[in-house]
């Protein structure tokens, strides 16, 4: 760790979003954390680990195997003036309580004619590549992207996640906070000490490039990233933006990235069909068609449930060399 003012410590993502979590409730008393295992065990992933012990069980609550009951005791909580933060122990075990973020959290306020806000974030991890097979897989983001009222980010570094976390926390609206358990601690990186948030709906430019801009976020920020240090040997030189933000997204930063490169892919994890990258597409496609000198490509996953099989899960689920091929057709335009 750095000295001074402005001190700076390695982290992986899991230790940053642990630490975030720990300043946000020594900052503000209203915050609290609930999910099966948050407290004793510290959770499955020990993304709570220590904070029972700090702040005690009224404030870190584990509670029964009951997602709609979770979601639903967070929603009352903030209605009642708390704020706060429910774990989904694996993002596949979401859905039980789909009827409590989608029809009372995201609505809240409409209904109420902005009388009353749901100031709630409910966290998970998500995503494949540790063999956890189609019931602890799932890419679940694009299921709530259709929701009003409802907002959705997912950092890809340690130093996003403790901005986006912080930022969450503060919101005055429910937010999803979809962490990928494969980078939890593959993926390690400085984050200041300094209380600081990521605001809401703001992406970010991870790599400068001039030919093919690719958009992303998560866990594929790090394949194209690779894909693009690959690519550079030839000189094909790629943009990564990372969206971080999937609702609302930055259309203004994508909209500048393929103003620049004039090519685009987009690539997510989750399937193909119906998912973020096509809402990203048909953005591209209405707005920025005059910036476009080649068809705009996705890259994603298969439309099939992952597998727990090494290999059937790694051909479902896009890869670096994915990423590679398509940049390569379309530098190729």
């Amino acid at each position: 760790m750095k000295s001074g003012e402005n001190a700076v410590a390695v982290k992986t993502i899991v230790e940053s979003v642990r630490d975030s979590l720990g300043d946000e409730m020594r900052r503000d008393w209203r915050v609290i954390v609930l999910g099966e295992d948050v407290g004793v065990h510290g959770g499955v992933f020990r993304a709570t680990d220590g904070l029972q012990a700090e702040f005690g069980a009224d404030r870190v609550i584990d509670t029964p195997i009951a997602e709609l009951g979770i979601v639903g005791t967070a929603i009352g909580s903030a209605l009642n003036g708390l704020r706060p933060v429910a774990e989904i122990q694996f993002a596949d075990y979401i859905f039980p309580a789909m009827d409590q973020i989608v029809n009372e959290a995201a609505k809240i306020r409409y209904r109420s004619n902005g009388a009353w806000s749901c100031p709630l974030v409910i966290r998970a991890p998500y995503g494949a590549g540790v063999h956890g097979a189609l019931y602890h897989s799932q890419s679940v983001e694009a299921f709530f992207l259709h929701v009003p009222g409802l907002k959705i980010v997912t950092p890809s570094t340690p130093y996003d996640a403790k901005g986006l976390l912080k930022a969450a926390i503060r919101d005055e609206d429910p937010v999803l906070y979809f962490e990928h358990k494969r980078i939890y601690r593959r993926i390690r990186g400085e984050v200041p000490d300094d209380d600081y948030v990521i605001p809401i709906g703001q992406a970010e430019v991870k790599r400068e490039g001039r030919h093919v801009s690719v958009i992303t976020y998560g866990a594929m920020v790090h394949q194209a990233l690779e894909a693009a240090e690959a690519l550079a040997a030839d000189a094909v030189s790629v943009e990564v933006v990372d969206l971080r933000s999937l609702l609302p997204w930055d259309r203004e930063t994508v909209a500048a990235s393929v103003a620049k490169t004039n090519k685009v892919i987009v690539c997510h994890e989750d399937s193909k069909t119906g998912g973020v990258g096509a809402e990203v597409a048909a953005f591209i496609a209405e707005e920025l068609f005059e910036d476009l000198d080649g068809p705009i490509l996705r890259v994603a996953a298969l439309d099939t449930p992952v597998s727990f099989s090494p290999q059937l899960e790694e051909a479902v689920i896009p890869s670096t060399r994915h990423i590679v091929d398509a940049v390569r057709r379309l530098a190729a335009y």
